[in-house]
């Protein structure tokens, strides 16, 4: 039970399983995030890869530009939810294909 426990605090509420799964095709910048993560705002998307970057889930990488540059990663870490993000993502096109009929 405990390890389910872990497993949800590490990636529960709305937003942090849309993130990592637009991070899991190639690291992006934070507005690059932000426009594929429908609906979430600048505030919240901070708030939870900060979140996503404290456990482990998530690479912050700040490079040595003018302005500096900041691009987001998934670790190996993260990258280890891959068969339950796409499980999640098959079985939501069928649960939305069930309920609403498309």
């Amino acid at each position: 039970m405990l390890s389910i426990k872990d497993a949800l605090e590490a990636v529960e509420g709305r937003w942090k399983l849309l993130i990592l799964f637009a991070l899991s095709e190639s690291p992006k910048r934070f507005k690059q995030i932000s426009k594929e993560v429908n609906g979430i705002t600048d505030k919240t998307l901070s708030k939870e890869l900060k979140s996503l970057e404290a456990n482990k889930l998530v690479l912050r990488e700040v490079h040595d530009t003018f302005p500096p540059t900041v691009q987001y990663s998934i670790t190996p870490h993260g990258l280890s939810l891959e068969k339950v993000i796409d499980e999640l993502h098959f079985w939501g096109l069928l649960h939305r294909r069930e309920v609403i009929g498309k």
